[in-house]
């Protein structure tokens, strides 16, 4: 990631992170430091590594840093994982504490989606392709929450991960045709040391389906080297997944987010992964 030139945040921070439940409040708060950059990183909590290199990443560049904490029903569809997403407030607190973050927002489904709410950003060609087909609401309520936020902190700058290469590309098209002031800050995705892409839904998974889940980042780097020799990288990645009986490939595709990478999607168990890696050329 190209951080800002010249920048240097103020030493002055609050010597504690500040929990906001509320839009009204955070609008309160953040009004008189809006002299200074701000930083906005979106998530739905359950932080990891991920995580905690977006909040480095805008603590760096940002005078204030808000992180938003939000677990939003309406990118759930029917059947999915709403209802046992990882949680645990606490934790995410004392993480948020010992990055320096500055507040962090968390607010209810009701604070975020008030009785009578019926208002849709409907992203269109990027939300009808890979995940869109298996999720078909799913960059709706991402489109939404995001431009909502972008609303209440009005940051000059939000971050997220490239691990969701294809909702990466979502945001930064609906900023751009929306023509929002702000810029999208995108980092690139962090891996255990096994190789695995960090995700909160890493935690569903046993020992012995951890150890398939492997499959999906080894396979994509098979693709990416089948690429490098002049090969098909999908072909070569969609064998490698297939050779594992314990998984089932949703889908493996090459895609222009942001620069040519090569996705994939399986199923381990009741756990849904998805990953992705830049093919030579790309751009992050």
């Amino acid at each position: 990631m190209e951080l800002e030139q010249g920048y240097e945040p103020s030493d002055e921070k609050p010597s504690d992170v500040k929990i906001v439940r509320t839009k009204d409040e955070l609008r309160a708060l953040l009004d008189p430091l809006r002299g200074g950059r701000i930083g906005l990183v979106p998530t739905m909590g359950a932080f990891h590594e991920g995580h905690l290199t977006l909040l480095r990443a805008a603590r760096r560049e940002s005078e204030t840093v808000v992180c938003s904490l939000f677990v939003n029903p309406t990118q759930f569809g029917q059947g999915e994982d709403l209802e046992r997403y990882p949680s645990n407030e606490a934790r995410d607190l004392e993480l948020a504490r010992a990055e320096g973050i500055d507040f962090l927002f968390a607010p209810s489904a009701e604070e975020m989606y008030p009785h009578g709410f019926e208002t849709w950003v409907e992203p269109e060609r990027l939300s009808l392709e890979l995940e869109g087909v298996l999720r078909p609401t799913h960059f709706r309520g991402v489109a939404t929450i995001c431009i909502k936020l972008f609303n209440i902190v009005r940051p000059d700058a939000a971050y997220f991960g490239a691990k969701d290469a294809q909702q990466l590309a979502v945001i930064e098209r609906t900023v751009r045709d929306l023509d929002l002031e702000l810029e999208i800050r995108p980092v690139e995705t962090v891996r255990d040391s096994d190789g695995l892409a960090l995700s909160s839904r890493n935690a569903y998974l046993s020992p012995a389906e951890r150890k398939v889940a492997l499959t999906l980042p080894r396979a994509l780097a098979l693709g990416a080297e089948a690429a490098r020799d002049g090969g098909d990288p999908v072909a070569t990645t969609r064998s490698a997944l297939e050779q594992e009986p314990g998984l089932k490939t949703q889908y493996v595709a090459v895609a222009d987010y942001g620069g040519p990478r090569l996705l994939a999607a399986i199923q381990v168990g009741k756990t849904r992964l998805i990953d992705n890696i830049p093919l030579k050329g790309g751009a992050r």
